[in-house]
């Protein structure tokens, strides 16, 4: 643990998720961002394979021991051609404007160094970070850093006490609900799907198993669809408890294998699972897209009745050539 006077600074640890979620609640008030945190969510990330968080992330803790800033960082499985390693951080509104934003990027600049080496390094290493554009602070902090904006990604959301519009599955496709024996279809239909996804990298077997014992995951809510018996696409849904008293219905993964593309069956999945979370007593779906997505992802959500609420910008930095 390290000490500057007002602050103590140490890596993250399971017993932190409760300042953790706290720290991240206000954060999400504060900047009106779309992801609230739970403390089974922060959790669960302690138990991926390969996870280091004594390495990979810092706490910033005033006296008291609240948590006041905190910093993690994502090592990719790929680099091809570029390692774009990932940064996530965000200081409390009520202890900002002292330079810890900036401290825990300068943190990140300096740990990120030692992790790409490990893992990859003949590649260049690039830093991603990711802020609400709305907020001119952050971005502006970005900038100071010498960080340029690559990719916007919209949150958008969808009314469910509004007639939804019939979508039957196209002829000869079958769309089933998701069971645990159709777990490695879906893991396939996923990494064939975001192959083309920009800053998507394959899931691996093992990190899937984790993903899928989320508590947040709707296996009820979630579909895969089959093109002459062989997997064509999937959809996985998840629900968080953001506002009390609206059940949101989170699609949290839409995707179709290339060669069944343009077919409707994105479309038939997503709305196979938004009637079913209607018929359940859901009043709110939401997701994350990117704006510039190859597969016209955008068009298929707004076509769906989806809106834009907020947007987020990526900004990047390269750190090693």
């Amino acid at each position: 643990m390290a000490s500057d006077g007002d602050f103590d600074w140490r890596p993250i640890e399971p017993g932190d998720v409760g300042a953790w979620s706290a720290l991240l609640t206000a954060i999400q008030s504060a900047d009106r961002s779309w992801e609230l945190i739970s403390e089974d969510d922060l959790r669960h990330e302690f138990g991926y394979p390969g996870s280091d968080f004594a390495r990979s992330s810092m706490g910033v803790y005033a006296a008291g021991g609240s948590m006041v800033g905190y910093g993690t960082l994502d090592s990719r499985e790929e680099a091809d051609p570029v390692h774009e390693m990932r940064y996530s951080g965000g200081v409390h509104p009520a202890w900002r404007q002292r330079g810890l934003g900036g401290r825990l990027l300068g943190w990140a600049e300096t740990a990120a160094v030692p992790l790409h080496r490990e893992c990859h390094p003949d590649r260049p290493l690039t830093l991603l970070g990711s802020c609400m554009s709305h907020n001119a602070a952050a971005v502006a902090l970005y900038a100071a850093r010498g960080y340029h904006p690559v990719r916007w990604f919209h949150a958008m959301t969808r009314d469910l006490t509004t007639e939804l519009p019939p979508v039957p599955a196209p002829p000869g496709v079958e769309i089933a609900p998701f069971t645990p024996a159709r777990s490695e279809d879906a893991r396939l239909i996923r990494n064939e799907a975001f192959r083309d996804h920009w800053g998507s990298t394959q899931t691996s077997a093992e990190d899937w198993a984790h993903y899928l014992t989320v508590s947040a995951f709707r296996p009820e809510f979630s579909f895969l669809a089959y093109a002459g018996g062989a997997p064509a696409g999937f959809v996985f849904s998840q629900e968080y408890a953001e506002i009390p008293g609206v059940r949101d219905l989170f699609v949290a993964t839409l995707g179709t294998r290339r060669a069944a593309r343009k077919r409707g069956i994105g479309s038939a999945l997503l709305l196979r699972a938004l009637t079913g979370a209607q018929a359940a007593g859901f009043t709110l779906a939401s997701l994350v897209v990117d704006a510039d997505s190859l597969t016209g992802a955008l068009g298929l959500y707004e076509r769906a009745g989806f809106t834009v609420d907020h947007t987020s910008v990526t900004q990047a930095k390269p750190l090693l050539p």
